[in-house]
């Protein structure tokens, strides 16, 4: 089969490989109709998320159900599934406490409860390296999917890859920024990064009673996409003081929630980039430090952008002093995607409308160039196999 794989920092090709086969009675092999590329797929192919050997990349995807293991029961060939990105047991501590990427079993090479950057992590993901779980992903004509009796999910019908695709990662990922921050009306939500997890976080501030929604990104198409699809505030770091913008806006206070959608990898200066050097830091926390800044006393920020190391004058001063709730981490996808999944059937949330790019497998290398470098006003890259 043909599959996107990464073979070193700034180098993923489309290879032949061999195909999956079931390997467990509880796998299904699923023939991938859609895949996309994700944001955190970047950080991969930067080295800032490292990989020593080939591995078949991607963690969104949907397809149809190829082959079945002979202990599923839930699902048969020909249905149409989607794939929540996190690779859940469903009989684990952390499965059965609605926690599943914290899944005990899932990563059982690279596990371990004290979340070290070289060694110790959560649950396995699919096509995310071998420290969390060396399984290959969706980036390919099929793909094996363990544990297929939690986590996938049939797709309705009438509903399109496109309009369905999303529920794998990034609408998932934005809700959970949303829930954790438990609105209950009329907040002020401050979203950092209009990529596409700060695009869907926007839709569900929106769905979860928000009174105003601004975003903040550094790219003028990216605020583009944000204005047309979401019907949102925007604001330009290169053209305002975003902190005191906000504070503006909300009366002096702040947003009553910030998001970091963005991560360890934002748009930084070379002094930026000297100092992450000088401290053995990956990339910079400067987004973070933003919504510390930005958020109102006693307000909660949320983040679902990656990081990847330890951090010099982490602001703990500020935390404190402002009493600021955070909350973080991968989204407990199969926590919401029956939810989620509603919400697009009946019409509540459209997702395909933040795609710009839909282009052959064999053009990967081509879309992770355009996404990884801001060109073509690349927003998202729907990637199909067949």
């Amino acid at each position: 089969m043909k599959a996107a794989v990464f073979h070193k920092p700034g180098d993923i090709r489309v290879d032949t490989v061999p195909d999956p086969e079931i390997l467990d009675p509880r796998d299904i092999i699923l023939k991938v109709t859609s895949t996309a590329i994700c944001g955190s797929d970047l950080h991969i192919l930067s080295g800032a998320v490292s990989q020593k050997d080939p591995m078949v990349m991607g963690h969104e995807f949907m397809g149809i159900v190829e082959e079945v293991g002979s202990a599923i029961t839930n699902l048969k060939v020909g249905d149409r599934v989607v794939v929540p990105f996190p690779i859940s047991c469903g009989k684990c501590f952390f499965c059965t406490h609605e926690a599943s990427p914290a899944c005990e079993e899932s990563n059982y090479k690279n596990y371990g409860p004290a979340g070290n950057v070289a060694d110790q992590k959560g649950g396995a993901l699919f096509g995310y390296t071998d420290l969390y779980g060396g399984y290959s992903g969706g980036q390919a004509q099929y793909v094996r999917v363990p544990y297929a009796d939690v986590s996938p999910r049939v797709v309705p019908e009438h509903l399109s890859d496109d309009q369905a695709l999303f529920l794998t990662d990034i609408f998932p990922t934005g809700w959970s920024a949303i829930d954790w921050a438990q609105l209950k009306g009329g907040e002020t939500v401050a979203i950092f990064g209009s990529g596409p997890v700060g695009l869907m976080a926007q839709k569900a501030a929106w769905i979860n009673g928000a009174a105003r929604v601004i975003a903040i990104d550094p790219l003028d198409y990216r605020l583009e996409k944000a204005r047309m699809a979401n019907n949102v505030e925007t604001l330009n770091p290169h053209k305002v003081d975003v902190v005191e913008a906000i504070r503006e806006i909300t009366g002096g206070r702040g947003a009553d929630v910030c998001v970091d959608a963005v991560g360890f990898e934002p748009e930084r200066s070379l002094m930026d980039k000297v100092k992450a050097t000088f401290n053995f830091e990956k990339g910079s926390m400067k987004v973070l430090e933003m919504c510390f800044e930005s958020v109102r006393r006693m307000g909660t920020v949320s983040i679902v952008g990656v990081y990847g190391s330890p951090y010099d004058n982490f602001p703990l001063f500020r935390m404190f002093d402002k009493g600021i709730t955070i909350k973080q981490g991968q989204a407990p996808v199969v926590n919401y995607i029956d939810k989620l999944i509603g919400l697009v059937d009946e019409g509540k949330v459209v997702l395909d409308d933040i795609i710009t790019h839909t282009l052959p497998l064999e053009d990967a290398a081509h879309g992770y160039k355009i996404f990884d470098e801001k060109q073509e006003d690349c927003v998202k890259v729907v990637l199909k196999p067949f």
